[in-house]
């Protein structure tokens, strides 16, 4: 059997480089388990107690904490000893050691996952491993903490570390049967502080140094006592017993001499073993209990006020509370198992904790304690009488709410994408639960959260104060919400706030008050909300012009960073040294945002963030806190993100987590929010970046990273209910009022697309460019990281060096040091190329990037892996195969490095028994069951100790579309989703594979059983051997599950729906041409690419343009329009690299026709149903950016119809069964075919939404009925929806408009053609198109907010050929614009050729010199004197000054016409005066 011993050799190689070998050692429990691992501290066998602890960080703590004394140590955070050991000679002024809690390792030894032999942290002194030698303490790690974690939690076991056999039969030493506290109390008296203060007598079970810190600091005198001391004839004026291990009740004389002290009525305070000897010599019985509470994240209710505090705990023993005499009552409560967690006296001031409330380590939140105890001691010396608090009843402040409206978010674009989908989705669910009537304004058609079964009532309505106005008008909601939209539903609630429209209606906002949100959208008031309580923020100034900008940056002095207030995604910022760059920074940010922060720059410090949730009751808890791979200077949503984070202390931890809770308490947020810090890397100096009051992209990544359902929370907490009273939705018996421990590694990976944008820059840095992220997970971080490299790109193996970047030829960098030090899309990549071909050091490497140390070391463990395995001669061993998985390596990498191919790898692998662990992400780290499949696989695990699940449902697996980006987006997650619904309706068991944090599909209550894994060959056939499923659906998640079809069915996977072999004849453009041509079936002409030479003589037969078309890609990538033999040589070169396994097709371009594209859903290539849209944009432009009407409003029913009959033949050709998308060209009334894509489309949520015919519901039951039902007709599958509606009979139209983020892309050329540009899409429905498509653009945000009235226009260009139709209907728009008032400025050539051709009164425009030599138009663009632009790319040579106004006009959001179809519909739309109606869908569908 497969173990993790049998890599212990050469993995312990490979890590420890440099380091002394560790010895093979062993854990025996006294139940016969034995788990094996390496060496890292003494090596001498021990015996004690095994316990664990779900603590995160803490471990020097931990290790010194007496209560720990003669117990073997189970971490189970996997990654430990990153941040080393502080030095504990350090003292603070107290004389105390400041980083440890005793004077020695009480634990007997120490078990973990992954141990870190390259520490890295400022006030490390030593590594673990050193130390640990150093105390004569064994240690081991390469254990499967995790399987470990789960057999201890059923009861704790004695145990013996060995490394000999000899040693493996001694007995077992239990030291519960001994007073284990008189092998840690003080032998001596022993004084601290000032004897002139209060005296405390301090009777020491195991006393923490934090705790004589803590009564130091309240300047009281500590007089410590050994724990069987006599103070019964002394006079002291403050009792303390202290923490400590092992059974109270072995403590006979403590607990006599306690007894004695109860006759008093000084104040008396007990700790962790001291509330058990209080509660002993109360006369109550104290029990063990079957594990205890260890850990960092316990949650405990004070009975007196109802709140909930989090708490630091260490305990195997407890007061059983219904023994307490009737004098006595239970202070706290744990609310996970309601276990005693401290009681008090009812008349005199007698009170103890369970737990820890002085931490250390672990959260600070109950250290009021000790102020509590001061206050008694202080009151009793005076003679004042002292009020024993009384129990508070709790007052429920459920609120009456029973219609809400919810704020969507609109389309997606950069900086807020598919993560409000799916925190929308948890909301709505949440509300619906609770029993209120729920209203969402969503024009994003493409989302899960707009589907008709979900909202009450959906309006796909402009997310703007105007149309939400009408909403509420019409529906009288009594409540709205406004933090689950982003940026775009925040903006807009202020706005409805700040303009009474809320008060005037009586719409009350529930969670954050807007007042809070504004406190930290406004810079300048978030800056003095942090001044009021002290708190670090860097030093800063609001500005509103440019010329205070500049002023402000000159005060504090550069390097400055600037700051855009109410922005989304660093929208606005960057960094400047010096006034000229500050200029261009602040004029395109004053541009979208009212006000700009000059703050001082913090460049290169750590960044770390928390994700904070609070009731209105007060309780408030930290879900998660993740830390930056980058450094300050790349923004959070470009960075590679950590989480939990890796190398900060249990100090930087805890104080960086009570300064969140004291923030977001101070700010009054009721929900959820996160905080996030600049912290130097080299002390403990931070400073506050900024507040999110609202569910954001980091909330999305903290659910899944740790399976605590923020959204649904924050939506639970907003109607006034308690966090205590929420259920862990993953236990299901625990409460949501915890924080969540993490035992695995998260790494967040974003996935940028600038090769899609003409002259964009690449570096990376304070605003976001990325596209969208990726989460991997795993048990160790080079595992993780790799993981997620894969999951950003196909095309990437892991960490590599890509072969470009090592050949010479790079087209990313010329200069590698520059390439580190100034962030790019490719950092990681030149890292791998530093490290692996030019043998950077990682001190360098951390000289260039700043990067933290211990990132590198890591990194540069999977470099030194990959060089063994390059360097290995013959065939692979065992034992390096399996450290190579551990690390991360996929089979592919691994088959490059040794002259082989994946499959052998993979066969290899099998035969060996090398087999990923399936292990549960459960929010507690094993200590409870988990009653949620949501799964990862690992090789950092024991395979010998089971997976975490059993493998019995044959369920049918769904593969999910992967990384949001351009081309696959929101859409395909809600194919995925529908289809994963309609098959659990159905009765079948679920699997859905996919691994965006965004996305609805990764939901864990979605399916029955969730894999965040990797969309790859290998990882899909790991699952799909071991659940032995019945079957995969690879056609709802996009073009990345297709891909692979052909290659999982060729390897035995049951592919359900269309046999791959007829995917590849529509996917692979040669086959499919080639199908077309022998069905006779229209199509342009074509020719597949076997030379250069052949594709230029090919173009000399159609002439020029031709397009050139690689096959098996998304969103157009690497189709170009090529002009000149030059650009097909330069597009051919590009396109076989983005496509190298499949043909490249060459077409004629047809200009001027019309495209078209049908959708539909088949069964044996039969259609079962259909939808024909129609582009209004001419060719030319990709489908995904095109404006797309249904129904389609100028085709003619012949011409409908003859492409629904060639899309019915080909669907027969290629016996298709499930969805499909074509599209099809029509010019002239001829109709050619472009390409046929046999998986859903983008389009599919658009058509479905707009039939009410759910598309994806019906392929899904095809594909059923295909694989599993006998002799299966169509009838049988459509009796399953009795609502299917002809586009012939809808009564209402819709249009679908794109999404640009090109401000975001600095630098890019904001123009649109063949390759897809687009980050998102909206939809509107009206009574015509003219309805629709002005509802659609504005909810595009098309137009700049706040500006009422439109009235300049500037016509850069025209269409060349003013005999075409394109020129009539651009002219009549001219005259439509002078009819309605507007303002026309344009250049000489086209006003004289309008009133040569189109007879155009010239004397109405005012004429401009366009030229690229004059700024005239530019100004004219920044200071705001045009309010619309129309410039289309030209093929000349005065394009590069058209280049210039596009940019412009983009950089200060003036509407920008480039493509004159558009404007032709808009100058339309306008000047017929359409009304926007205000109806939600039901109003539509049901007519």
């Amino acid at each position: 059997m497969y173990t993790l011993n049998t890599t212990i050799e050469s993995r312990r190689k490979s890590e420890s480089r440099g380091c002394a070998e560790g010895k093979i050692g062993h854990l025996l429990l006294d139940d016969g388990k034995r788990y094996s691992g390496v060496s890292f501290g003494a090596e001498g066998t021990i015996s004690g107690e095994v316990v664990f602890t779900t603590a995160m960080v803490g471990y020097p703590e931990s290790l010194t904490d007496p209560s720990y004394q003669g117990q073997i140590l189970v971490l189970t955070y996997p990654l430990v000893g990153n941040y080393g050991v502080p030095s504990s000679e350090e003292v603070d002024t107290f004389g105390l050691p400041l980083h440890m809690e005793s004077n020695k390792v009480h634990i007997a030894g120490l078990i973990v996952q992954d141990y870190s032999h390259n520490c890295s942290h400022w006030q490390a002194a030593q590594a673990l491993g050193s130390w640990l030698k150093e105390h004569n303490v064994p240690a081991l790690y390469n254990i499967d903490t995790r399987a470990l974690t789960k057999h201890l939690r059923h009861g704790s076991r004695l145990g013996r570390i060995a490394f000999e056999k000899s040693q493996e039969l001694l007995p077992f030493h239990d030291p519960n049967v001994t007073n284990i506290v008189e092998t840690v109390s003080t032998k001596t008296v022993k004084e601290f502080g000032n004897p002139q203060n209060p005296k405390i007598i301090a009777v020491d079970c195991g006393i923490k140094y934090n705790i004589i810190r803590c009564l130091l600091k309240r300047d009281l005198f500590v007089k410590l006592v050994p724990f069987d001391y006599n103070y019964t004839n002394e006079h002291y004026d403050g009792l303390f017993f202290s923490n400590g291990p092992g059974d109270a009740r072995r403590c006979v004389d403590t607990i006599k001499h306690l007894k004695h002290a109860f006759t008093r009525n000084t104040p008396i305070f007990g700790i962790c073993l001291g509330s058990q000897l209080m509660g002993a010599a109360s006369g109550a019985e104290v029990y063990k209990m079957p594990f205890g509470n260890r850990g960092h994240n316990q949650p405990c209710i004070d009975q007196i006020t109802q709140k909930c505090y989090i708490t630091s705990q260490n305990h195997g023993f407890a007061i059983r509370s219904e023994t307490l005499p009737s004098e006595w009552r239970p202070l706290f409560v744990n609310a996970n198992d309601g276990s005693n967690e401290g009681i008090y006296h009812v008349s005199k001031p007698f009170f103890s904790a369970q737990f820890h409330p002085e931490a250390c380590g672990g959260p600070l939140d109950t250290m009021y304690l000790f102020d509590q105890f001061e206050r008694y001691i202080r009151l009793n010396m005076s003679g004042s009488s002292i009020s024993i608090p009384q129990p508070v009843p709790f007052v429920n402040k459920r609120l009456d709410v029973r219609k809400v409206i919810i704020l969507g978010s609109g389309g997606l674009t950069i900086g807020q994408a598919g993560e409000f989908d799916y925190s929308g989705s948890q909301c709505i669910k949440a509300l619906k639960e609770e029993g209120i009537e729920t209203i969402l304004i969503n024009p994003n058609i493409a989302t899960v959260q707009t589907s008709k079964d979900l909202a009450d009532k959906v309006y796909f309505l402009p997310v703007t104060p105007e149309q939400v106005e009408k909403v509420i008008i019409k529906e009288k909601p009594d409540s709205i919400l406004l933090s689950f939209g982003g940026q775009t539903g925040l903006n807009c609630g202020v706005k409805l706030y700040e303009a009474g429209i809320l008060e005037r209606h009586n719409v009350r906002v529930l969670g954050t008050p807007v007042s809070a949100i504004v406190d930290t959208e406004d810079r300048d008031r978030f800056n003095l909300r942090m001044r009021e309580i002290d708190e670090k923020i860097a030093t800063s100034q609001a500005c509103n012009t440019l010329q205070e900008a500049v002023a402000a940056a000159n005060r504090i002095g550069y390097p400055i960073i600037a700051r855009a207030a109410f922005a989304l995604g660093g929208l606005g910022s960057g960094f400047a040294n010096n006034d000229e760059e500050l200029k261009q920074i602040a004029k395109i940010a004053f541009a979208s945002s009212p006000q700009l922060l000059i703050e001082r720059s913090v460049k290169g410090w750590k960044e770390v963030e928390y994700e904070v949730v609070r009731d209105c009751h007060d309780n408030c808890i930290v879900v998660c806190n993740m830390e930056n791979f980058d450094p300050v200077g790349v923004h959070t949503g470009e960075s590679i993100v950590v989480c939990p984070s890796q190398t900060l202390s249990n100090t930087e931890y805890h104080m960086l987590r009570a300064t969140a809770i004291k923030v977001i308490r101070h700010l009054g947020i009721v929900g959820e929010c996160n905080i996030q810090y600049a912290l130097n890397p080299e002390s403990l100096e931070y400073v506050i970046i900024e507040v999110n009051a609202r569910l954001s992209r980091s909330s999305a990544l903290a659910s899944k990273a740790t399976g605590y359902p923020l959204a649904f929370v924050a939506a639970k907490l907003a109607l006034g209910i308690d966090l205590p009273s929420v259920r862990n939705a993953v236990t299901r018996v625990t409460t949501a009022c915890f924080e969540p421990s993490i035992d695995y590694c998260v790494v967040k990976m974003p996935r940028w697309d600038l090769s899609k944008f003409k002259q964009v820059s690449r570096e990376i840095g304070s605003a976001m460019k990325s596209v969208g992220e990726v989460m991997a997970i795993g048990r160790n971080f080079q595992e993780t990281i790799q993981k997620a490299i894969r999951m950003v790109n196909t095309s990437y193996t892991g960490f590599d060096a890509p072969q470009s970047l090592t050949t010479g030829q790079s087209p990313y960098y010329k200069n590698l040091d520059r390439e580190l030090s100034h962030p790019t899309d490719k950092r990681i990549f030149a890292i791998a190329d530093a490290m692996q071909n030019h043998s950077y050091t990682v001190d360098h490497i951390h000289e260039l990037t700043k990067i933290d140390k211990w990132f590198l070391y890591k990194l540069q463990n999977i470099s030194d892996v990959k060089h063994d395995m390059m360097n290995t001669a013959g065939d692979m061993s065992r034992e390096l195969l399996l450290q190579a998985k551990m690390v991360g390596f996929s089979d592919a990498q691994i088959a490059s490095y040794t002259h082989s191919d994946e499959s052998n790898i993979r066969q290899l692998r099998y035969a060996m028994n090398v087999m990923p662990c399936v292990k549960q992400i459960d929010t507690m780290a094993a200590e409870y069951p988990a009653q949620t499949n949501y799964l990862y696989t690992t090789y950092c695990a024991d395979l010998d100790h089971s997976h975490d699940v059993t493998f019995d449902d044959n369920g049918i697996m769904v593969l999910g579309s992967g990384v949001y980006r351009i081309g696959s987006s929101v859409e395909f997650d809600y194919c995925a989703v529908m289809c994963i619904r309609t098959l659990r309706e159905m009765g079948y068991k679920t699997i859905m594979v996919n691994y965006n944090p965004e996305t609805v599909s990764t939901d864990y209550d979605e399916s029955d059983k969730l894999y965040f894994e990797e969309l790859s060959l290998e990882r899909v056939m790991d699952i799909y051997r071991l659940e032995s499923s019945r079957g995969v659906i690879v056609c709802m998640g996009g073009q990345q599950p297709n891909n692979i079809a052909l290659s999982l069915q060729s390897n035995g996977v049951n592919i359900l729906g269309t046999n791959p072999i007829d995917i590849d004849k529509a996917e692979n453009r040669h086959l499919f041409s080639t199908l077309l041509d022998g069905m006779n079936v229209a199509q342009p002409k074509w020719d597949s690419l076997q030379s250069i030479s052949q594709a230029q003589d090919f173009c000399k037969t159609v002439d020029y343009p031709v397009l050139v078309r690689p096959s098996y890609v998304l969103s157009g990538a690497a189709m170009n329009v090529a002009h000149s033999q030059k650009e097909l040589v330069d597009y051919l070169k590009k396109a076989t690299s983005v496509s190298p396994d499949h043909p490249v097709v060459v077409t004629q371009f047809i200009t001027g026709a019309r495209e078209i594209e049908m959708d539909g859903v088949c069964l044996n290539g039969n259609v079962l149903v259909h939808a024909v849209s129609e582009h209004l944009e001419d060719a030319g432009v990709h489908s995904g950016d095109a404006h797309m009407v249904l129904p389609p409003h100028t085709l003619s029913q012949i011409i409908v119809d003859n492409v629904i009959s060639h899309g019915s033949n080909i669907c027969k050709a290629l016996n298709i069964t499930g969805p499909f998308n074509m599209q099809f060209l029509c010019k002239d009334g001829v109709v050619k075919v472009i390409e046929c894509n046999v998986r859903a489309s983008r389009s599919f949520p658009f058509v479905s939404k707009t039939l009410n015919t759910s598309f994806v519901r019906i392929a899904t039951k095809a594909i059923v009925a295909k694989a599993f039902w006998k002799d299966a007709s169509e009838s049988d599958v459509m009796t399953f929806d009795e609502n299917v509606m002809h586009q012939n009979q809808l009564k209402h139209v819709a249009v679908k408009v794109p999404m640009f983020s090109f401000k975001r892309l600095d630098k890019s050329d904001p123009s649109v053609g063949v390759e897809m540009a687009s980050t998102g899409e909206v939809a509107c429905f009206g009574r015509n198109h003219m309805e629709a498509f002005l509802k659609a653009k504005i909810s595009s945000n098309f137009f700049k907010s706040g500006k009422s009235k439109l009235q300049n226009l500037l016509i850069a260009t025209a269409p060349a050929n003013h005999k075409s139709s394109e020129f009539v209907n651009f002219s009549r728009s001219v005259v439509d614009m002078l009819e309605m008032e507007f303002n026309i400025y344009t250049s000489h050539s086209i006003g004289e050729r309008l009133r040569r051709y189109a007879r155009v009164n010239i004397e109405k425009l005012q004429f401009l010199d366009l030229d690229s030599k004059s700024d005239l138009v530019l100004d004219k663009i920044h200071n705001n004197e045009i309010d619309l632009v129309v410039d289309v790319p030209q093929k000349n040579e005065e394009e590069h000054a058209h280049y210039l106004i596009r940019r412009s006009a983009v950089n200060h959001e003036v509407p920008l016409f480039n493509n004159y179809q558009i404007f032709d519909t808009y100058v339309k739309s306008v000047h017929s005066e359409v009304v926007l109606e205000t109806e939600h869908y039901g109003e539509y569908i049901h007519e």
